[in-house]
């Protein structure tokens, strides 16, 4: 755990030599769906898979390293995150077609993926259109869409530890489950290969519009927001719960319940992290009060409350 009192400039005179590009005190809500969110001390975005290996190799192992992709189901709270954000770039984004299978990069596109294998005539993927985000937190929580998910086409992955070394994950380590992996939370995903079959191109493009033109029509889509807030509990849908609760539009400050789709929240009016996660905590609390269902956060939460105001909050 980083030291309580380590100031952004100790840090990052502390960090090793790389060839990438790091820089501290680094605005995140740039990056991500909801664009709310405070600084990543410093972020490291490796030039290659080298560079992220020595790099973590060499890192001090009291500093907390925190590792994000697309952002597209991450809600980064207002303090920031501590000590190093790991952003995978250009050089993680190649996709590959090798016979049946697709070779993709943590940082491709899922959806870049979907249009690859359709057009190399490859069926299967085409659920991966309706994922937002990339290919490192499709397999971090085994993402779906569809009736579909990443286990069902998923056949090798690697990752690097902490210390920089390299592992080839099969799809036993990889424990599937609803919307989460058995793998340890300090492995980074840099590359993941996907099975697919021969299939019929005209087939293959009109199922992917298909699936887009049904996200277009039930999702917001083109809002500020991130993927589905809470995954679907046993026996349930997420959002018919929530309507149930009349939380359809419900709003806090600048964040919102979307109307269009209400497992999604939205940034209407420049919300911060803190009004959009206290948002889902209300959800949270209806839905428990009238149906005694407790909903389970699907967006992943990072980093820390710019004034420690968040307390008492659920996972």
């Amino acid at each position: 755990m980083m030291a309580a009192d380590r100031t952004v400039s100790h840090l990052i005179e502390h960090m090793p030599v790389v060839r990438g590009r790091i820089r501290a005190d680094e605005p995140l809500a740039r990056y991500t769906w909801f664009r709310v969110g405070g600084p990543a001390e410093v972020l490291f975005e490796p030039a290659d898979l080298d560079d992220l290996r020595a790099f973590l190799a060499a890192c001090p192992a009291d500093i907390d390293i925190t590792m994000i992709g697309g952002t597209s189901n991450i809600l980064i709270r207002d303090g920031g995150i501590p000590g190093v954000v790991i952003r995978l770039g250009k050089a993680f984004a190649g996709i590959e077609v090798e016979g049946n299978r697709i070779h993709a990069g943590a940082a491709a596109a899922d959806m870049n993926v979907a249009r690859r294998a359709a057009e190399a005539g490859l069926a299967g993927l085409e659920f991966m259109i309706g994922i937002p985000g990339t290919i490192g937190g499709a397999l971090r929580m085994n993402a779906g869409a569809y009736g579909a998910e990443i286990g069902d086409v998923f056949e090798t992955a690697t990752a690097v530890d902490r210390l920089g070394n390299m592992h080839t994950l099969h799809a036993e380590a990889m424990g599937f489950g609803y919307r989460k992996v058995a793998v340890p939370a300090d492995l980074i995903f840099t590359s993941a290969v996907f099975s697919a079959e021969p299939g019929d191109v005209p087939e293959i493009l009109a199922r992917i519009k298909d699936i887009q033109q049904k996200r277009e029509a039930t999702q917001p889509v083109r809002e500020k927001t991130g993927g589905s807030t809470f995954a679907n509990p046993s026996g349930y849908k997420a959002w018919e719960l929530i309507d149930a609760a009349g939380c359809r539009g419900l709003r806090i400050g600048g964040a919102q319940v979307s109307e269009a789709h209400c497992n999604f929240m939205i940034n209407v009016a420049d919300a911060t992290a803190s009004e959009l996660e206290q948002l889902g905590e209300e959800v949270r609390r209806r839905v428990l009060e009238t149906s005694g269902v407790e909903l389970h956060w699907e967006i992943r939460r990072l980093g820390v409350a710019a004034q420690s105001a968040m307390k008492g909050m659920r996972s």
